[in-house]
């Protein structure tokens, strides 16, 4: 059986379908899941997964979290990949970025290996350490303006003629690709940057950082970020992952997941929550 096309049109429909562009990231810390399975996180993982399916488009495993763990981890996060299948949008978010033949090998354990849809990269090396990730049917996802503190550091940086270093970041990076292979990661701490950036990219997606322990505005991101297609990929981790310490983890995961769907859905023009069916 061929396999599936994850294209703008693949992304585009999930929209439509499940009324959402909720996006789960899998940072599944093993000091913080329920203790009676921190020696199964990948049972942990699928458990998550069984109770989000319908109310999310994609899962971001947060690669980090698993090379902590050894061989072990790097075991769980095939399995876990392989687990989600291929109704959902699957993000590698391994920042990686390197000279050519190096990242051209992350690129091959990514996408060849693990199966994976698009991956997150770092630009600072340039052209030559980001043009290796693509390849037909996949995403490069360009880390441009993030949600953390740091951010200011460089990436708001002025530079000659006031453009901004991100926005220098994200014009340069758009003509390696185009908006049918190329996201950009957005903080959700940064609204009106959102709102400029959408301006700038009416076609493309958005990966954004940043909404519930990060204090991100998610009404603001929605009223800033959607486009026709939807156009972002809103990402939600520990509010998600870490609801309950209890049996019921699951269950309030998927809870927290509908909350924030709640959130999103009037800005696509859907309607009610959608049930738990265990």
């Amino acid at each position: 059986m061929p396999e599936l096309l994850k294209d703008k049109a693949f992304l585009a429909s999930l929209v439509r379908e499940r009324m959402t562009v909720l996006t789960i990231g899998l940072d599944t810390d093993i000091r913080k899941i329920p203790s009676f399975l921190q020696s199964d996180v990948l049972a942990f993982n699928k458990a998550i997964i069984d109770a989000t399916r319908d109310v999310c488009i994609a899962y971001k495993p947060n690669f980090a979290f698993y090379e902590a763990m050894g061989t072990k981890g790097w075991d769980i996060l095939e399995k876990t990949i392989a687990y989600i299948g291929d109704q959902h949008f699957i993000i590698a978010d391994a920042k990686r970025g390197d000279i050519g033949n190096t990242s051209g090998m992350y690129a091959k354990a990514i996408f060849d290996e693990m199966g994976c849809d698009a991956i997150t990269v770092s630009p600072y090396m340039g052209h030559d350490s980001v043009k290796p990730f693509y390849r037909e049917g996949k995403w490069v996802i360009v880390l441009a303006l993030t949600s953390n503190e740091g951010s200011t550091d460089f990436q708001k940086q002025e530079l000659s003629g006031g453009q901004k270093l991100y926005e220098q970041v994200m014009r340069t990076t758009a003509s390696w690709g185009d908006h049918n292979n190329t996201m950009f990661v957005l903080g959700a701490t940064h609204p009106s940057e959102v709102r400029a950036c959408r301006a700038a990219y009416p076609d493309y997606f958005f990966l954004i950082h940043g909404v519930g322990a990060q204090g991100g505005d998610l009404d603001a991101i929605c009223a800033a970020g959607l486009n026709q297609d939807g156009g972002l990929l809103i990402n939600a981790s520990r509010s998600i992952l870490y609801a309950s310490s209890g049996t019921d983890f699951a269950e309030k995961a998927r809870e927290e997941a509908v909350n924030i769907n709640d959130v999103i859905k009037p800005h696509l023009g859907g309607g009610s929550s959608i049930p738990y069916i265990p």
